[in-house]
């Protein structure tokens, strides 16, 4: 039981590692057009254009690299409806830095901090449970 239990934790960690990878690319892709966009446009617009561009990225990466599964339109609704969840709590966050006096350029780094752990358990469970 020892061992099985030791297989299954090393397993869990290497996919939390990639999984780290690909968000650590797809949160730079967000971040840095985030950070265009709110030279030009409002911050809420802003952000919710640079989540939408990473979220074609982040799918194909999380499949691949970080689940090793195939990508599949049953794994790209709950993906999508993972990340539409998991956007709310971004919006939600981010606004409510922004509130409390945050910095616009600052404010998504405690957003990603809160909402990056939570979106794992959300997309690790549509990749695991839609086979």
């Amino acid at each position: 039981m020892g061992r099985l239990k030791s297989l299954v934790t090393d397993l869990l960690r290497k996919e939390f590692i990639r999984f780290a990878i690909v968000g650590v690319v797809a949160t730079g892709i967000h971040y840095g057009l985030y950070l265009l966009l709110k030279l030009f446009i409002g911050v809420n617009v802003a952000y919710t254009i640079g989540y939408a561009v990473s979220l074609a990225c982040n799918f194909v990466l999380t499949a691949k690299v970080t689940f090793r599964t195939d990508v599949s339109a049953l794994r790209g609704v709950g993906f999508v409806l993972s990340h539409a969840v998991n956007y709310c709590l971004h919006i939600v966050l981010l606004n409510l830095f922004l509130k409390i006096g945050v910095g616009a350029s600052y404010a998504p780094i405690p957003v990603y901090c809160i909402a990056i752990p939570v979106n794992f358990l959300l997309v690790r469970t549509v990749f695991r449970k839609l086979r």
